[in-house]
């Protein structure tokens, strides 16, 4: 085996998952059982209105897409998923879980344009 840029990436990719996989589970842990909805549904670093209507969402989004990651992360260990198999795993996870953030993130902070501030004059 010849060390060239494809293995390289294919390690980093897979150290990565390691604290991806840390991170999303232990925000699951926070929002379903300790309650703290201090990063649900961020836009720009702020809480929406109401975040603890969107904490399942997010809880959810952030249990399966760490639950993945370390299916992948075991599967590799164990020598059960070849390369391919877990490094698409990886990335659709990956780009899922900040598509799935974005939108999320978006519905909870409703839009409200400029226009719709002002008061409309009575009268």
């Amino acid at each position: 085996m010849v060390f060239d840029i494809s293995i390289a990436i294919t390690w980093i990719l897979f150290l990565a998952l390691f604290p991806m996989a840390f991170i999303w589970l232990r925000r699951a842990w926070r929002i379903f059982i300790q309650k703290d909805y201090s990063e649900v549904a961020l836009k720009r670093g702020s809480a929406p209105p109401n975040p603890k209507k969107w904490a399942p969402y997010t809880g959810l989004t952030n249990l399966v897409a760490g639950g993945v990651a370390l299916t992948a992360i075991l599967g590799v260990g164990a020598a059960i998923f070849p390369y391919k198999t877990w490094s698409a795993m990886a990335g659709i996870t990956l780009w899922g879980k900040i598509i799935a953030d974005f939108i999320i993130s978006r519905q909870a902070h409703p839009f409200t344009s400029p226009v719709m501030k002002k008061k409309q004059p009575k009268g």
